[in-house]
């Protein structure tokens, strides 16, 4: 009988404690439900092999080539692209020196002021470092320096991947920044929608990856606010030149439980195809995605042991380079402006990530990928 009563006693101790939380999170935000107790963000990176002493994925070059992007140096200049990551890469900037003079591209340091690293709230103190999320950050980094070797790189590290954490840093970065990419989500909870005002600045474009799981759709990807990003695989002959582009499986999409398409979207004449009956429908559009055409990444701070080059793939990848493919068109690029005619897009019609790909608007890369040095 007394452990009984001891058992119901713990139980009920367990139940106050979630009671406890859950009442806690609302009072933070404003008397807004938050999400589930535990609710963390993860990265969306996949590699592919273990780390080489020299590149073995995909250079700018190459990425380039594949989308008829500009090749200018000075590609970008002008524009500030933030990434927003948890934890700190203590190589970031190290890394990024030997990836930029690895490909001939530009410095971008700090001492030039090309990069700058802060913490959440632009604190010059930083959060501790996360090995995961260091190599999502080179990454991301990397990445958007490729495609946009002209702008400026503000990396903004949360404390931790909590949901309030990584907020606090959205904020600080749409207020120093044009373009935001966000290579990271979580699964959608109830209210939701009532956290999307952290993705509206005036002048401000907001990326988000898809998720690197298929089907269902996530957040923030889920939010109409942003756009969301999800991926490829490209396919190469033997002359390293492009044969074709699919879906990729891993792409993350699907309808909203909770979020209701924005008007771009729901009046664009494909929209209906993808069977989301007035909820927001992710992605929006995509860019290569697949480990199998990954592209190269440094890290020097270590990922399960190893360091060097890294073939990196995931939605992870083509969120920044999003960003920066925008930055290099300098106009904001939001649902308005991805459901409109100002981007040439390569349709992608095969491929499968639980939905179907299709010819038009599809659930696994949505519009389908940027091509085309204009705008």
């Amino acid at each position: 009988m007394l452990r009984k009563r001891l058992l119901l006693l713990a139980f009920a101790a367990s139940i106050a404690t979630l009671v406890l939380t859950a009442s806690s999170a609302v009072a933070a935000s404003g008397g807004i439900p938050g999400p589930p107790p535990g609710w963390t963000a993860h990265p969306p990176h996949h590699l592919r092999g273990n780390a080489t002493s020299a590149p073995s994925g995909l250079s700018p070059a190459a990425v380039k080539a594949a989308y008829s992007f500009p090749a200018a140096a000075t590609a970008g200049t002008g524009k500030t692209i933030a990434i927003v990551d948890a934890y700190d890469d203590p190589r970031a900037e190290a890394d990024l020196a030997t990836f930029s003079a690895k490909f001939g591209l530009p410095a971008c340091t700090t001492a030039n002021g090309c990069f700058k690293k802060t913490g959440q709230t632009g604190s010059s103190r930083v959060p501790r470092g996360n090995q995961g999320w260091a190599l999502e950050i080179s990454l991301d980094v990397q990445w958007a320096h490729a495609i946009a070797p002209g702008a400026h790189i503000l990396l903004v590290e949360a404390n931790s991947a909590s949901f309030t954490d990584l907020m606090a840093a959205v904020d600080y970065a749409k207020t120093h920044a044009q373009y935001v990419s966000m290579s990271w989500g979580g699964s959608e909870f109830s209210g939701e929608s009532a956290y999307d005002f952290h993705f509206q600045q005036t002048g401000v474009s907001f990326f988000v990856s898809s998720g690197d799981n298929g089907t269902p759709a996530e957040y923030p990807s889920a939010s109409p606010k942003v756009v969301s990003v999800g991926g490829t695989t490209l396919h190469f002959d033997s002359n390293g030149a492009v044969t074709s582009e699919t879906g990729w499986s891993g792409s993350g999409g699907g309808c909203s439980v909770y979020e209701t398409a924005n008007i771009a979207q729901s009046a664009f004449g494909q929209y209906a195809q993808a069977g989301c009956v007035g909820k927001r429908a992710t992605p929006d559009v995509s860019l290569d995605a697949d480990p199998a055409s990954g592209v190269s990444v440094y890290d020097t701070y270590g990922y399960q042991g190893q360091k060097g080059w890294f073939q990196v793939g995931g939605t992870s990848a083509s969120s920044p380079m999003w960003a920066a493919r925008s930055a290099v068109a300098g106009a904001t690029v939001d649902a308005s402006y991805v459901y409109s005619s100002s981007i040439g897009y390569r349709d992608i019609t095969s491929g499968n990530n639980g939905a179907t790909c299709l010819v038009g608007y599809d659930l696994v890369t949505g519009r389908g990928s940027w091509l085309g040095a204009t705008p």
